[in-house]
């Protein structure tokens, strides 16, 4: 079934790592406590694939204009911290990568393809915590582009003239 444009994202925590300045930093993700401004998760089949990396790396190119917009961008992956460890150095990624390796957040958003396998996913969630936009893949082989995403953002949450986002009206 999963989470439809409309619904209040389901809440969650999940282990992740960050890369901070070369360091890496272990921490728990509750999305609840991301109030306030929009949030992109991510979620993505496998660590080091060579579509999942164009995909993060394309992500990580428009990071800055994610930041820049007031949202935070999460991978979200079935694999664990330590995978998520050698990918994010290998690839220089820092934005959080969170495992959803038991924690069944995958299944809850509708993400799942079987019992082993995620769907190539984004959700796009507002401040107060509702899902605005989001787009599952049938089949993992082609993803939802930065560009994409940040336009999105840009169509959702028009920036006022003071500079703090406004919520766009549901569409």
């Amino acid at each position: 079934m999963g989470v439809e444009v409309g619904d209040v994202a389901p809440d969650f925590v999940l282990p992740g790592m960050r890369l901070v300045d070369g360091r890496v930093e272990h921490s728990e993700y509750r999305l609840s406590e991301h109030r306030g401004a929009p949030i992109v998760l991510a979620f993505y089949p496998l660590d080091g694939s060579k579509v999942c990396t164009e995909q993060l790396c394309s992500y990580q190119d428009q990071f800055g204009g994610f930041d820049s917009l007031g949202a935070q961008i999460w991978g979200i992956s079935l694999q664990g911290v330590e995978s998520h460890e050698e990918f994010a150095r290998a690839e220089g990624l820092t934005f959080p990568l969170l495992g959803d390796h038991k924690e069944g957040v995958a299944a809850e958003y509708g993400t799942m393809l079987g019992p082993n396998a995620i769907r190539r996913s984004v959700f796009l969630i507002d401040g107060d915590g509702i899902v605005r936009w989001k787009h599952v893949a049938f089949v993992g082989f082609t993803y939802r582009r930065g560009s994409e995403i940040r336009d999105q953002i840009l169509r959702l949450f028009p920036e006022p003239a003071g500079g703090t986002f406004a919520l766009a009206p549901p569409v």
